[in-house]
């Protein structure tokens, strides 16, 4: 797995709310605040209660913080010495082992923010949060860089099911477009980066594949999980899900046939599509007893 580079570039600079700045953009805000606030509706959606959502939405954000920060430390050696600017602990903001130490303490915290949502919640949570620690230390380089995300998209709506009295867990399709969503979110996370990466020799899933495949390959598995989303429910889908589902192949296809000069089109066509199958899922009937 090897040892995390533990540098204090920019340890100098971490005090005061010059520290909290750092850490702020060190632990990936945008993730953050996607994965809590979707966990929150989810659990308000599953019926959680104002107590267990409040539970369901402070263990995420302790793990979500934890798996941003292991990956900025985690990466701060190489971010230096490629003179990423962009990051905080490479621009001088706060130092490696800060974000570290931070890292650390929001892992700690979450185990028993996790508990108390229930043993068997807090065991999928914790297995969520373990998969973005593996991807960060190692998996990120491998072959299996997309199961992480895979298993912790799934694994959200599981969490807050599972907190749930009788412990259910949400529908298969549920589950299903959970994984496939986290897949698409992989490809298109990595996307925009591929050439740098491999240069840098990073030679993840999506490097692997290359810039042209990984553009061609990102719509399947979020169009996958809008099928599963629109047809998985029982009874036949409303003209609601049927909507989605033909705006979601549009856009992917524009996304794919646009994407071949412009890689960025492609990306943002993904989040478009993501952003249709987080609707479908809110507005679905699987967040319950199976």
């Amino acid at each position: 797995m090897g040892t995390p580079e533990h540098t204090t570039a920019g340890g100098g600079a971490g005090r005061g709310s010059g520290l909290v700045t750092g850490l702020g953009r060190a632990c990936h805000p945008g993730p953050v605040v996607t994965v809590t606030t979707l966990t929150a509706a989810l659990a308000v959606i599953a019926g959680r209660g104002t107590e267990g959502c409040v539970l369901a939405w402070a263990a995420v954000l302790a793990g979500q913080l934890s798996v941003g920060w292991c990956n900025d430390a985690f990466d701060a050696g190489r971010d230096t010495a490629e003179g990423r600017r962009g990051k905080p602990v490479a621009a001088g903001a706060v130092g490696a082992g800060q974000v570290w130490t931070a890292a650390y303490a929001a892992l700690a915290l979450c185990v028993p923010l996790s508990l108390f949502n229930g043993l068997w919640a807090g065991a999928v949570h914790l297995a969520a949060v373990g998969a973005g620690w593996a991807y960060n230390l190692r998996l990120k380089a491998t072959r299996w860089s997309w199961a992480p995300y895979a298993l912790a998209f799934a694994a959200l709506p599981a969490f807050v099911t599972l907190g749930l009295p009788g412990r259910p867990w949400p529908a298969w399709w549920v589950l299903g477009a959970g994984a496939f969503l986290g897949i698409g979110a992989h490809l298109g996370d990595v996307l925009p980066d591929i050439r740098g990466d491999l240069a840098a020799g990073v030679r993840g899933w999506p490097q692997r594949l290359g810039p042209d495949r990984a553009r061609l390959l990102l719509p399947v598995p979020l169009v996958t999980a809008s099928a599963l989303l629109t047809l998985g429910p029982a009874g036949p889908p409303g003209r609601r899900e049927v909507t989605a589902l033909v705006l979601v192949l549009l856009v992917a296809v524009t996304g794919t046939v646009l994407g071949r000069r412009r890689e960025r089109l492609a990306f943002a066509t993904a989040v478009v599509v993501a952003a249709v199958d987080v609707t479908l899922l809110l507005g679905g009937t699987g967040m319950g007893p199976v």
